[in-house]
């Protein structure tokens, strides 16, 4: 293990250097108002669907960890309510409540109320912060229908009340406070987000997160209506990380290498271990902000790995002087990796800070990374060895896949009659405008085919099931007749040669039955893009068909049901009458104009966006289920038998 030179402040310490205890009303630095937010909440939040209401959540968990980033809190409590509102307690210094000097409005309100406003500008009080805009407060007390915050400052306890954004009275005192803190409890606007439904399940994995990237730091969250309870505390902090990533992986070296430095001011650390598998499991983040879409840091990164393992190749004759360099994916291939930095300005782009743009950035890590993974792989040659032989194995295999999609890629372009043969294309010409079903079977895409649009629409029938690229190499993997043709079909490419403007249709529309075959095929096309498209699913392009699941008819009518909640609710409506129920396996069940009416016609049919809420989760999701190991696999389908809905036997 390395570990150079980690000079960042540890939560509990009182780290009075470079002015981080400068945290008072004059820290607070105003840039502008509100006005806007209840009209485009998107623009702050990212939407207003289950996204952006856990998005509230995490801004003001936030402003908590940038207390615990500079070492003035040890501990975060996150609570959803009986009443479904949120409160999130922290132990840091407490919002300072003495008057502004430009709003003439105590420090805490002018935090709570003015967009950009906030320490994080000034430069002194945050070295790090992940709320670079200074809204986050601000955005979520103007989108909920009341927020209140309590502050433990001074031996006095503060408090104050606001209604979508604007106080109901002044700061008070209410009492008197042992230590310090800040306590903000919120009730997201229904007239917002409509019906709010916070799940668990993503803010636990979000709070893992942020335990895992700030080592010292417990973080608990606990649903009182689910009696659903975590605490998470990390000594390990990103080491352990990676190893949870591959617990339910075969590793090619015991100890996961970690290096850690400070580089001209920026803190970069990150921790990698490979498997033995064929996917890159790689997350990136900048001051505790999960950055899904990468960006600098994650780029030096990827520059650094593969230039030292090509040096160190070279070096040890491990590459003869006529073989090429290993790619980027070569020495990626079968690697779990962490990269977080911290560091005084970042630049996300956009307030839902999804890719970090600081060039700076990239320099620091690439020297971080470059020098601390060097250094093991002189100490370590075993693991050297081990992970450089990978690395070859998987440039071979690349190669030949590579042979392989070229061999695709120029019957596109030389022939004119290269598209797959049960391809039923439209005529539409443009892409935007343009739908392709991928359809289990032959008899279903018969009927698609007969049902369609053809203007707009394109069927691919699949026959069977596809291969599970998950324990697959990528040569075996385009030697598969149906995987090729869904690449041919979509005319884009694959993996980091994938370019989403190449493609021939913008929604891409997954269409299996409703059973146990159609719910592996789909896992198994999806486990594919997720592998090897991820853009397509990153850039909204992937769905899946709801085909219903029952017919209801009586003498007059005929009603097509997409659930059993809906099933029991019709037949209760139509108690009085006559009911015939039809229950619906599958899509050649349907004759084309029934499938056309119930699961293709844009203005009736239902599709599900297939988006990526946490890459890490989805990542870890796919790997026990479609992996080699077989208890992971076991204790997840024991542990998620009770949501089993509609299952075929």
């Amino acid at each position: 293990m390395i570990e150079n030179n980690l000079t960042s402040p540890q939560p509990g310490k009182n780290n009075h250097n470079n002015g981080v205890d400068e945290y008072n009303a004059e820290a607070i630095h105003v840039l502008g108002g509100r006005e806007a937010v209840r009209r485009r909440p998107g623009m702050y939040i990212g939407s207003t669907d289950q996204r952006g209401l856990h998005h509230l959540v995490y801004e003001i968990v936030y402003n908590s960890v940038d207390e615990a980033m500079v070492g003035f809190c040890t501990r975060i409590k996150v609570t959803i309510e009986e009443d479904n509102s949120v409160t999130v307690e922290d132990n840091g210094r407490g919002i300072p409540i003495e008057v502004h000097p430009t709003t003439g409005k105590s420090a805490l309100e002018t935090v709570m109320t003015v967009l950009h406003a906030g320490a994080k500008f000034g430069g002194k009080t945050y070295q790090v912060s992940g709320g670079l805009h200074g809204v986050g407060a601000s955005v979520v007390n103007a989108l909920s229908t009341w927020v209140k915050v309590w502050v433990k400052r001074n031996h006095k306890l503060y408090f104050q009340e606001y209604e979508r954004g604007i106080p109901r009275a002044d700061v008070a005192i209410v009492g008197k406070s042992k230590g310090t803190g800040t306590t903000t409890s919120f009730m997201a606007d229904e007239e917002i987000f409509g019906a709010t439904r916070y799940d668990f399940n993503v803010l636990s994995e979000r709070v893992r997160e942020v335990a895992y990237l700030n080592k010292g730091l417990e973080i608990s969250i606990r649903d009182i209506k689910e009696d659903k309870e975590q605490t998470f505390y990390f000594e390990g902090g990103i080491t352990s990380f990676v190893r949870h990533l591959n617990r339910n992986r075969v590793v090619c070296h015991k100890q996961p290498i970690y290096v850690a430095k400070d580089s001209n001011g920026t803190m970069v650390e990150a921790a990698l271990q490979y498997n033995d598998g064929f996917s890159e499991s790689i997350f990136s983040f900048a001051n505790c902000v999960n950055t899904v879409d990468g960006g600098t840091h994650l780029t030096g990164f990827r520059s650094a790995l593969t230039r030292v393992f090509n040096d160190y190749s070279r070096k040890n004759k491990l590459l003869k002087e006529d073989d090429p360099n290993l790619s980027g994916e070569d020495v990626r291939e079968g690697l779990t990796a962490v990269v977080s930095i911290k560091i005084a300005e970042p630049q996300f782009e956009g307030q839902t800070k999804g890719k970090l743009g600081n060039a700076e950035a990239k320099t620091a890590v690439e020297s971080v990374v470059s020098e601390g993974l060097s250094l093991y792989l002189e100490e370590h040659p075993d693991d050297a060895k081990a992970i450089i032989d990978k690395c070859l194995l998987s440039a071979r295999a690349r190669e030949a896949a590579r042979k392989a999609r070229d061999l695709i890629v120029r019957k596109n372009s030389l022939d004119t009659g290269t598209l797959p043969g049960k391809l039923a294309d439209c005529s539409e010409k443009d892409p935007t405008l343009c739908e392709l079903y991928l359809v289990e079977g032959d008899s279903a895409g018969g009927s698609a085919k007969q049902g369609r649009e053809r203007r707009f629409q394109a069927i691919l029938p699949l026959r069977g099931k596809i291969l599970n690229v998950e324990k697959a190499s990528p040569d075996k993997m385009l030697s598969v007749v149906e995987i090729r043709a869904i690449i041919t079909a979509l005319g884009a490419g694959l993996d980091e040669e994938f370019d989403p403007l190449k493609l021939r249709y913008h929604k891409v529309i997954l269409m299996t039955d409703a059973d146990v075959d159609g719910s592996h095929i789909r896992t198994l096309l999806l486990t594919f893009f997720f592998r090897h498209m991820a853009k397509l699913i990153n850039n909204k392009h992937l769905f899946i068909a709801q085909p219903p699941l029952y017919r209801v008819k009586t003498n007059k009518e005929e009603r097509w049901i997409y659930s059993d909640q809906e099933r029991e609710q019709t037949l209760k409506e139509l108690k009085d009458k006559r009911v015939e129920v039809q229950r619906y396996k599958g899509l050649g069940e349907m004759n084309s104009e029934q499938l056309w009416e119930t699961t293709m016609n844009p203005a009736t049919r239902t599709l599900l966006e297939v988006n990526i809420e946490d890459a890490a989760k989805a990542d870890q999701v796919f790997q026990v289920l479609m992996g080699d190991e077989v208890a992971p696999r076991k204790a997840f389908i024991t542990a998620n038998a009770k949501y089993v809905k509609n299952l075929d036997i």
